[in-house]
């Protein structure tokens, strides 16, 4: 048997006994080539060799076996030798199909192939699999190839045109490039967003003595029948929006304190009281989208970090498949689930019939069970807290509290909403309102409450807020008045959570995809977060301005979405992935009515756009006035023409667009670009300035202009470098004096000569700190100003010490931050200043803090994620077994005879019209 991953081949192992061998495939052993030197010496020469796909034959892939997994490849066809059944028994999705296919196709067993499909590890499941086994499904396999196809057509004919156009090293994806833009456009939104002020009226009731509660809050909602405008009646432009039919009525501080001053021991009278029943039904169980949001909601974590955890949940057995769309759930789930809320709660919290809940799948094929606790009873959190810790025992927790809930009784309650009238001293007829809800029977409220979405405003499911008892036509007093001002706001940003609900709801991507989609933003530098929010970077401006204005189609939302609809076809074994990807790549009349083919196809797209596309025009991001942001090679900066000269400053690295305001672009042009003069230097007679540059604030010497020959042409002269040298820590460009600047200049300093070898030893000041130099061997100070005062014999000790890499050297210095304990190793976090910046660490991990991550403000969730991220990328310990092969990187080409596969699409000529068109 076949897995992909040891954790899960051990736990199989355990089940089925001596007469199985279970092996791992660790992932893919198979792919497109990554770059040229993948692709085998026969093929180099070929025009559609780049892209590792034949266009111009069935758009063949060229498959190579990954370096890295040789070795693998090597054991599995060892492990095949005294076999008499190989069962493949990859994930049950569309990606594990592949797997499974690939295997086939690299192994070429000569013994009988079964394809085995389970959506939970445990031993009632694996050996239920094993009874009922069956072929591969090809038509899936053609759907994962076919958009591993799409999405290689897709990166390598866009990702060029960034590098031309913007800088190099950017990427273009389908996916991902629609994900960026979903976050641009939100900061469009914010930073176009005016805010607009106005006020009302909150006012404490008291309904007498004898009342419970006797006080509880009220609202001015209207003045003479007017109604009174709240945040809701305000556009992005801070102006009211026009509502014919219902007109608001703005009020201003003035008129809401006269008001309230008016009203002071006014009586008031109840209008009317309405009172409704209240119910709610449970959530849905989680499906891996769900999960992705609340756990990012409930738990802080990021989409990859809680689908890791997820993943170690199923291969460890805690919980059925991770990656599915569906909310379903089997027969014997909804009897657990059911048996566990009576057992925990009463009777009287599961309703007398279980619940089914279906949704609109749009790939049936990849439709399983939700997501759940595995098993035919649920071990509660109590039972597994001995084994699972950290990560895994709170998203357990999570999953389990949601899946019982989801076959408990509704909860039930009242609304009441009271309308209140009173007449002002001035003579104004005002309406307060006041609304309340009881919550009677819990429900299924008593296990689990959804969170809200951050920035969102609302209440939650299970909150309460009680008014007395009221009748129509009864007398009130105001015990306080108190009026109010508000300021409406801007459309929040993106988190984690509400943009893989945003890709959901639009359509874009699938479940398996938007963990990898929001790491990826992230990974290339087009989104950076500042807390929980998603920031997009300038560079993400202008590759999104680029994609909208020359390849609109292909990020755009209904396109984006109906390509997928179109992938799930051939899924389905309803269309044909070749004339599909031909009316994409080539054009024609395949696809529909907004596909790419309509408008003769990517290929030609591409070919037409590239040479129209202004690089300047692009990189250039009007935000007010005259004022644009320049996207440069060397990063972004602020350009502005005054008077027919231009003028430029530097952009902060970590200045979100939207707070780039007027007053903010003032500050940074009034940085002087030419520096603030220290003074002379008396040995060169050179002037010395301060600057601020793109890594921060640095001294430099300006040396005088080339003399100028008799004719008036400049001599040519040998070319000199100005010295320059950052500022250390603590100095600014206001403070530093023309002796700091003389100090910083005169490093790096000689402290003398090593007697053993005869090395120069020198102690330099470094983007990363101060450091001693002697050859290739550097080592670290612990401070600025040893720089300045360290002796050859201090500087001969340090060297004497074993060299510590790192941040080790720092491990002893005082922690800026103390923060709590890691969930996962329950040990405490700090946050240290290292050689390479400041980072969080729990004594075992290190992880830097990144772009919008501050010492200040770093919260322990987010100092936990950063390190649970750096613990995934750890390299794998070597290990003697067998099955714990370690994965090594190498660039060697695979020989043609083994790398190249024609898959089973029939072969057929390509047209003289194809040719052309190819060419």
């Amino acid at each position: 048997m076949i897995v992909e991953s040891g954790t899960k081949a051990k736990k199989i192992q355990q089940y089925l006994g001596k007469d199985y061998i279970v092996e791992a495939s660790v992932g893919h052993i198979r792919d497109l080539p990554r770059g040229a030197a993948d692709v085998p010496a026969k093929y180099k020469g070929e025009p559609w060799a780049r892209l590792g796909v034949d266009v111009d034959n069935q758009f063949t892939p060229l498959y190579v076996v990954q370096p890295e997994k040789k070795s693998k490849v090597a054991e599995l066809k060892s492990a095949m030798k005294d076999v008499d059944e190989i069962l493949l028994a990859t994930d049950p999705d569309r990606e594990g199909e592949a797997i499974a296919w690939h295997l086939l196709e690299t192994l070429k067993p000569k013994v009988p192939v079964r394809r085995m499909v389970f959506h939970e590890i445990s031993e009632p499941a694996i050996r239920a699999a094993v009874d009922n086994l069956r072929d591969l499904d090809l038509d899936l396999v053609d759907a994962q190839e076919t958009r591993r196809i799409l999405d290689r057509l897709y990166g390598y004919e866009i990702s060029p045109v960034l590098w031309k156009k913007v800088m190099p090293k950017l990427s273009a994806g389908r996916v991902q490039s629609v994900a960026t833009r979903i976050i641009v456009e939100r900061e469009r939104e914010r930073m176009k967003f005016v805010p607009a002020s106005y006020w009302d009226i909150a006012a404490q009731m008291d309904a007498g003595a004898d009342a419970s509660p006797r006080l509880f809050p009220a609202r001015l909602v209207a003045i003479d029948g007017n109604r009174v405008a709240t945040g809701r009646d305000f556009g992005p432009d801070g102006r009211l929006k026009e509502n014919k039919s219902n007109p608001a009525l703005a009020l201003d501080e003035a008129s809401a304190r006269r008001l309230a001053e008016a009203l002071r021991d006014q009586p008031f009278v109840v209008e009317s009281v309405e009172a409704k029943p209240y119910t709610r039904k449970p959530y849905a169980p989680f499906m891996t989208s769900t999960l992705q949001q609340e756990a990012g909601r409930k738990l802080r974590f990021s989409t990859d970090r809680t689908m890791r955890s997820a993943q170690r949940l199923y291969e460890n057995g805690y919980i059925t498949y991770l990656r599915t769309d569906s909310i379903t759930l089997s027969p014997t789930a909804i009897q657990a689930a059911r048996e566990q809320a009576r057992e925990l709660y009463g009777d009287e919290y599961v309703p007398a019939q279980p619940r089914q809940y279906n949704r609109k799948v749009k790939n049936a094929q990849e439709a399983h069970e939700a997501i759940r606790p595995a098993g035919d009873r649920f071990r509660t959190p109590g039972e597994v807290a001995n084994e699972l810790e950290g990560d895994d025992f709170r998203l357990y927790e999570l999953i389990w509290q949601r899946t019982v809930a989801s076959q408990m009784a509704d909860a039930r309650g009242t609304t009441v909403s009271v309308r209140l009238r009173g007449t002002a001293a001035t003579g104004e007829e005002v309406t307060f309102t006041a609304s309340g809800r009881t919550i009677t029977f819990p429900g299924f409220l008593k296990a689990y409450v959804e969170a809200l979405d951050e920035g969102a405003g609302g209440q939650a499911d299970d909150a309460e807020s009680r008014l007395p008892e009221l009748t129509e036509g009864q007398e009130l007093t105001a015990a306080e008045l108190v009026p109010e001002g508000h300021t409406t706001s801007p459309p929040p940003r993106y988190t984690e959570p509400s943009l893989v609900k945003a890709m959901e709801e639009l359509g874009i991507g699938r479940p398996s995809t938007y963990a990898s989609i929001v790491k990826t933003i992230q990974d290339r530098g087009y989104v950076w977060k500042k807390g929980q929010a998603l920031v997009p970077s300038w560079v993400a401006f202008a590759v999104v301005g680029l994609l909208e204005h020359h390849f609109g189609r292909l990020v755009d939302y209904d396109f984006t979405a109906a390509m997928e609809d179109e992938l799930d076809l051939i899924a389905n074994g309803e269309d044909d992935r070749v004339r599909w990807l031909s009316g994409f790549y080539f054009g024609g009349d395949q696809g529909s009515e907004r596909s790419v083919a309509r408008a003769g196809g990517l290929k030609k797209l591409v070919g037409v756009n590239l040479e129209e596309i202004d690089a300047r025009e692009i990189n250039s991001v009007p935000v007010f006035d005259d004022v644009v942001v320049r996207v440069g090679r060397y990063g972004p900066y602020l350009e502005r023409v005054r008077d027919g000269v231009s003028q430029r400053a530097n952009l902060p690295p970590d200045l979100p667009p939207d707070e780039l305001t007027p007053e903010v672009a003032e500050q940074l042009f009034a940085v002087p670009q030419e520096g603030r003069s220290l003074g002379v230097d008396p040995v060169t007679g050179h002037e010395i300035v301060v600057k601020e540059g793109r890594f921060g604030p640095y001294v430099t010497e300006v040396l005088p202009e080339p003399d100028e020959s008799e004719n008036g042409t400049k001599k040519k002269a040998a070319k000199a470098k100005p010295r320059t040298a950052s500022l250390f820590k603590g100095m600014t460009t206001e403070s530093v004096t023309l002796e700091d600047a003389l100090r910083l200049l005169s490093l790096p300093r000689l402290v003398g000569t090593d007697p053993e070898t005869g090395e120069e030893i020198t102690a330099q000041n470094g983007r990363y700190g101060p450091y001693l130099k002697k050859g290739s061997d550097s080592r670290s100070l612990e401070n600025e100003e040893q720089l300045f005062t360290i002796t050859l014999d201090e500087a001969l000790e340090i060297y004497k010490q074993p060299k510590q890499r790192g941040r080790r050297a720092s491990a002893s210095a005082a922690p800026l931050r103390e923060l709590g304990l890691d969930p996962v190793t329950k040990k405490p976090m700090v946050i240290k200043d290292g050689r390479f910046g400041p980072y969080v660490t729990d004594g075992e991990t290190n992880a830097s803090l990144r772009k919008g991550d501050t010492v200040e403000e770093l919260t322990d969730e987010r100092a936990a994620e950063l390190l649970a991220e750096r613990r995934a990328k750890a390299p794998a310990k070597k290990s003697t077994a067998k099955r714990s092969t370690t994965r090594t990187k190498k660039d060697a080409a695979e020989e043609p005879a083994k790398t190249t596969t024609t898959k089973k699409t029939p072969t057929r000529r390509s047209t003289a019209k194809e040719k052309a068109a190819a060419k």
